[in-house]
């Protein structure tokens, strides 16, 4: 199977794999190349996949939505770090959403001062007509 894995900035896995095992909104799956085409809305945790040497791969990924059809295998998220084992995993998942908490507050910050000067504004406006 050729499983493809994208976030609004990049590809992170673009590969031949054996064999995917993911959680949906209705529990853990596996999809072998053989099985037949699905669709799945997935939720925040870990994509385990195994590359063509055998060897088993970890992506923590945000929800979003898998799609196979034949032997492509398309998964679409806004968030995902590939990594090499678990611990590795649980420690760049931390920064990371310490990273994007921290941005986040930055963007919630910027947007609460538009909002409040398009409020004055529309104020100021409003008395102006009277």
């Amino acid at each position: 199977m050729r499983l493809k894995l994208l976030i609004p900035s990049r590809v992170v896995v673009d590969e031949e794999v054996s064999k995917i095992v993911a959680e949906g909104k209705h529990g853990s799956f596996c999809l072998l190349p053989r099985h037949v085409d699905f669709l799945a809305a997935l939720v925040p945790g870990l994509l385990f996949f195994d590359d063509q040497a055998g060897e088993e791969c970890i992506v923590a990924i945000d929800e979003g939505v898998l799609v196979k059809q034949g032997r492509n295998v398309l998964v679409s998220t806004r968030q995902a770090i590939r990594g090499t084992n678990l611990e590795q995993m649980q420690n760049t998942v931390r920064e990371e959403f310490a990273l994007m908490s921290d941005r986040e507050r930055a963007a919630n910050a910027a947007v609460a001062k538009l909002e409040a000067s398009f409020l004055r504004g529309y104020l100021e406006l409003t008395e102006r007509e009277r």
